[in-house]
């Protein structure tokens, strides 16, 4: 009787062992290996990544936004629509300058003598994220552990200043984003997806 129990509960074991273990993919079925995982992102592609999510979203704002509401502004004490995506850009030479060797080419947010129109803005937007790309890319991995004075003589590396870029960039991505609450608008990133 022990006998009898003791390998129903072994038959029982060994069926449920079996069941845990996962079914192989169908590529892996014909041929007994394994498919090789992905290989990891170097840093630049990691920071590519991340400076080209807050660029697509800047940009979907500046093309989604009506053009006749680009100078509102939830209060008085706040920079207008139009503004707003002019300082996130425009800082955004605050890496791609700096790693480039040269200074800032904005000391203030650029002016609007030559950003009237939602065309100008939206060009403008595109590539200052085109010219960080760009800066990233020709940096590269090795590039990424360079020092470069963030500014205030405090030297860091280029990756540590293209995070702190994309984190400002994305703290005035998330103003915007009251901008269109406030303006009775839904954000294109809040949008259910088609």
């Amino acid at each position: 009787m022990k006998r009898a129990i003791l390998t129903l509960g072994l038959a029982i074991g060994t069926c449920l062992a079996v069941a845990a273990v996962p079914a192989a993919p169908a590529g892996e079925r014909a041929t007994g290996s394994p498919k090789p995982a992905a290989a990891a992102k170097g840093a630049s592609e990691l920071v590519l990544d991340q400076w080209n999510d807050i660029g697509r979203k800047l940009t979907a704002m500046a093309e989604d936004f009506p053009e006749d509401k680009y100078e509102f502004k939830p209060t008085p004490a706040q920079r207008t629509f139009a503004a707003q995506l002019i300082h996130a850009a425009g800082s955004m030479y605050y890496f791609t300058d700096v790693v480039d060797g040269k200074k800032p080419r904005y000391p203030d947010d650029p002016k609007r003598d030559e950003l009237k129109t939602k065309a100008q803005i939206l060009a403008f937007v595109k590539k200052c994220v085109e010219d960080g790309r760009a800066a990233i890319k020709a940096k590269g991995d090795k590039g990424m552990m360079d020092v470069v004075d963030g500014g205030n003589n405090q030297m860091v590396p280029v990756y540590d200043l293209a995070y702190g870029l994309i984190e400002h960039s994305g703290e005035h991505y998330g103003q915007l984003v009251v901008y269109y609450r406030v303006a009775g608008l839904v954000p294109p990133e809040s949008r259910p997806k088609k």
